[in-house]
């Protein structure tokens, strides 16, 4: 640790015993050999180890900031380096780093492996790690698989009336994915087991797909109702009749009233996702050209029923 263990564990002189525990924590989440492969990950590890061990203990704290021992806890005399200390052949602890038999030590280690226990002794709790660091020694542990979350975009008709679509996993398999009817944007699926490997005898991790469901063109969806805006002509308007509508299960006929407006709202009852209704917004759309024949109607019609829309309507000031 190069000397000045508060380096090691990357926080100041002023920390407080918390913050040197959680830093400590930090880094043996990243760096314990069992975790991190990396040469350079344990010797980060070892050097934050031999820090933390001189630092929790206040006494000991305050003997090394005021230089009466080393960043070993040896007296300034009898300087020793943490490698010697961890590696020599007469030291028990030499490949588990001297945790196990340390209450403090075994307790950030219960806490970063997921079980509180007896000091010296590590596991998880159906988070697979078993069996670690008995009695100065290691044994092989079980690791559940991490789990893995994606996001997938499922087309609109697909989330309303549910469906199967495949995905292609990290590891290049391709995989079929129910999707539920009624599924909504932001809804998350859980796939047991597709996430990452396992060590040992733990097994697979899950997989958990987080829906974006992509816009329809003419539908809307809120909760389990359908929207639809449902042009009409002007003929239909007047004289009202019934006109093909689409649904997210198919065309039905609609009763459109004489004398609709744009605007009106007409209700298709059960034709929304699981029992939901289908709320149809009429528009009144004008032909592409207005002939000399309906011009010619439109004039004489309006010299006797002519009416004002916009009776009531505040101009401004």
């Amino acid at each position: 640790m190069a000397g000045d263990p508060y380096a090691a564990l990357g926080v100041k002189k002023t920390a407080t015993e918390a913050e040197v525990k959680a830093a400590y924590r930090k880094i043996a989440k990243a760096d314990h050999p069992d975790l991190n492969p990396d040469p350079a990950a344990a010797e980060r590890f070892k050097a934050a180890a031999a820090a933390y061990d001189l630092l929790k203990d206040p006494e000991q704290r305050r003997r090394f900031d005021a230089g009466e021992i080393d960043d070993q806890g040896q007296e300034r005399p009898q300087r020793r380096y943490y490698r010697d200390h961890a590696e020599a052949a007469d030291n028990p602890y030499a490949r588990s780093y001297g945790f196990e038999n340390d209450a403090d030590m075994g307790d950030v280690f219960s806490d970063l492996f997921g079980r509180r226990g007896a000091a010296g002794r590590a596991g998880a709790e159906g988070r697979g790690f078993e069996g670690f660091a008995q009695s100065g020694q290691q044994r092989d542990f079980h690791m559940r698989g991490q789990d893995h979350r994606f996001t997938l975009q499922v087309d609109f008709m697909t989330a309303a009336k549910g469906g199967k679509t495949r995905i292609t996993l990290p590891d290049g398999n391709d995989l079929e994915v129910t999707i539920p009817k009624g599924a909504q944007d932001g809804q998350t699926i859980r796939l047991k087991e597709k996430g990452g490997a396992g060590l040992g005898k733990g097994g697979p991790g899950d997989a958990y797909l987080t829906l974006t469901v992509a816009p329809d063109p003419q539908f809307r969806r809120e909760g389990d109702d359908i929207f639809l805006t449902l042009p009409i002509t002007l003929a239909e308007a007047v004289l009202g009749g019934k006109v093909a509508t689409p649904t997210i299960d198919g065309p039905v006929n609609l009763t459109i009233p004489k004398g609709a407006t744009t605007g009106q709202k007409l209700r298709l009852r059960g034709r929304g996702v699981n029992g939901g209704d289908q709320q149809v917004e009429l528009k009144i759309v004008m032909p592409p050209k207005v002939d000399p024949e309906l011009e010619a109607f439109m004039e004489s019609w309006r010299k006797s029923h002519d009416y004002d829309p916009r009776i009531g309507m505040k101009y401004g000031s």
